[in-house]
């Protein structure tokens, strides 16, 4: 039995010209350029067809009769958003005819090719309906993997959701024991975590496939890209039992690039890894250098693709198939933005995979840097927050996040002061003799946060307090405008506390 791909059936050229022997030399007009064709003999012969698969429908001016049409206008009218079927009709006439005007005007996506009619002029037109057509069922698979990854990520949001609204039920009880608070409070704070690393992907997907991302470039060593990484996934791996083999090159190597972003491409791809072995399973990181390139390879044991996963996988919304429990979680963007970032950085990347089962590879090329070795490039040091007198303005409209955030800095060692407004935070500006910094929120309901700042800057008072903006804006253009509104610095909620203490530690 001859086995019909789907893809075949797509893009065939259902022809109807039920007198003469017009079809069949059509037919084989098209089979001798690599084209295939139906011919059919009947209008229901043709619905049955269209009702399998078509990729462009040819006809002739005598074969549409009142019947056919009715059948044709009933199919069109019940496609999908992203079908539009190409029709050409063969026609002596053309528009002059009313008959052949009805049908242009009714049936939408139709060519009128006038006959008498050249082999290469059929064969052109009909290339370019099946070329119209291939683009539509790509826009059809876009669609598809869209509602995928929209279905996908209203999981991975309900996940973490869960526990933290029972945590914060928890919370409510009186006699909840100190043990269990600090308990509680780790679990809203794990999810939270896991909640804006998911929404960091999302943006990341966006800002770079936009163009909005700007490398912050330096020379960064291999190895110490390769020991960054793997610290970040190594409690996935640890979790999962893996063993992890590093085959590092002998050799030193450079690149060129934003260290933060090399990382994130490195772990990305070994938590990819992680995910798809089962437990026990074996990952390899390879690191090769040659001449004019530094090469990482990520290869596991483990799930392996198939290859339309395999043609598409760095594509955006694209996923392989999940477990019933989709245990292995995420959104499928993770290696669109690899790529993305990869390409930024003038590299490369493959994916290999000899099937389900047979584990995975991926294999990074990046362009080499050559770098003064001798030279050693000291990182700051980490200052200890200061905890003395200082005294801090919170600024937000949204009471509970002010709140906590005030109830934060306080357990911190700070005095503070916690307003709503922004007439609010002027008059205690006003009223008071030392403020050291605020920290504002940008969306505030009587006045922006950045025109809040540009006021606070013009106080005596606020002229040199540190002035910190908490957004949940973090394009490229809000840092932009706070930076030009006289921030000192810009954080993105929900906001690394560890991170915000260094900054407040710059007080002085």
């Amino acid at each position: 039995m001859t086995v019909v791909l789907k893809e075949q059936v797509e893009n065939i050229v259902v022809i109807y010209a039920p007198t003469g022997k017009d079809a069949k030399l059509i037919s084989q007009i098209l089979e001798r350029i690599g084209i295939a064709s139906k011919v059919c003999t009947s209008a229901t012969e043709v619905m049955d067809q269209f009702a399998v698969g078509v990729g462009a429908f040819l006809l002739a001016e005598e074969a549409l009769s009142k019947d056919l049409l009715n059948s044709l206008t009933h199919f069109l009218n019940k496609q999908p958003t992203w079908s539009d079927l190409p029709i050409l009709v063969m026609s002596h006439t053309g528009l002059e005819s009313p008959a052949i005007l009805e049908v242009y005007n009714q049936l939408g996506n139709v060519t009128l090719l006038e006959r008498p009619l050249r082999s290469f002029t059929l064969s052109s037109a009909i290339k370019v309906a099946l070329r119209a057509r291939l683009r539509q069922y790509a826009m059809r698979d876009v669609d598809k993997r869209k509602d995928e990854f929209l279905a996908m990520l209203a999981h991975e949001l309900r996940n973490p959701l869960a526990p933290v609204s029972a945590a914060s039920d928890l919370l409510k009880l009186p006699n909840l024991h100190r043990d269990k608070i600090k308990q509680t409070s780790e679990v809203i704070s794990r999810q939270v975590k896991h909640m804006t690393g998911l929404i960091e992907d999302l943006l990341d997907l966006s800002r770079v496939s936009r163009g909005l991302v700007t490398l912050d470039n330096e020379v960064v060593e291999a190895r110490q890209m390769v020991a960054n990484a793997v610290e970040q996934v190594r409690p996935l791996i640890d979790e999962r039992r893996h063993f992890l083999t590093l085959n590092s090159a002998p050799e030193s190597a450079y690149l060129l690039g934003d260290q933060k972003r090399l990382v994130q491409i490195l772990s990305n791809v070994l938590n990819n890894a992680a995910k798809y072995t089962p437990e026990g399973g074996q990952i390899i990181l390879n690191t090769e250098v040659t001449q004019s390139d530094v090469i990482f390879t990520v290869s596991d044991n483990g799930i392996g693709m198939l290859p339309k996963v395999l043609e598409n996988i760095f594509e955006m919304f694209a996923q392989a198939e999940r477990t019933p429990d989709r245990s292995q979680g995420g959104l499928g963007i993770g290696l669109a933005l690899v790529k993305n970032l990869i390409e930024l950085h003038n590299g490369e990347i493959t994916a290999y995979s000899d099937g389900p089962g047979m584990g995975s590879k991926f294999q990074m090329v990046f362009p080499r840097c050559y770098h003064n070795e001798n030279e050693i490039v000291t990182p700051l040091a980490v200052l200890e927050p200061s905890v003395s007198d200082y005294k801090l303005l919170v600024v937000d409209d949204n009471i509970d996040a002010a709140n906590t955030l005030g109830m934060f800095l306080e357990l911190s060692g700070f005095q503070v002061d916690i307003v709503h407004s922004a007439s609010a935070a002027i008059e205690v500006v006003a009223n008071s003799n030392q403020i050291d910094a605020c920290l504002l929120d940008i969306g505030l309901p009587d006045m922006d946060g950045n025109d809040l700042a540009k006021r606070l800057r013009s106080m005596p008072l606020t002229s040199r307090a540190l002035l910190i903006a908490l957004t949940g804006y973090g394009q490229q253009s809000d840092r932009i405008k706070t930076r030009e509104a006289g921030f000192d610095y810009h954080f993105v909620k929900p906001v690394d506390m560890g991170k915000l203490l260094d900054a407040l530690s710059s007080i002085h």
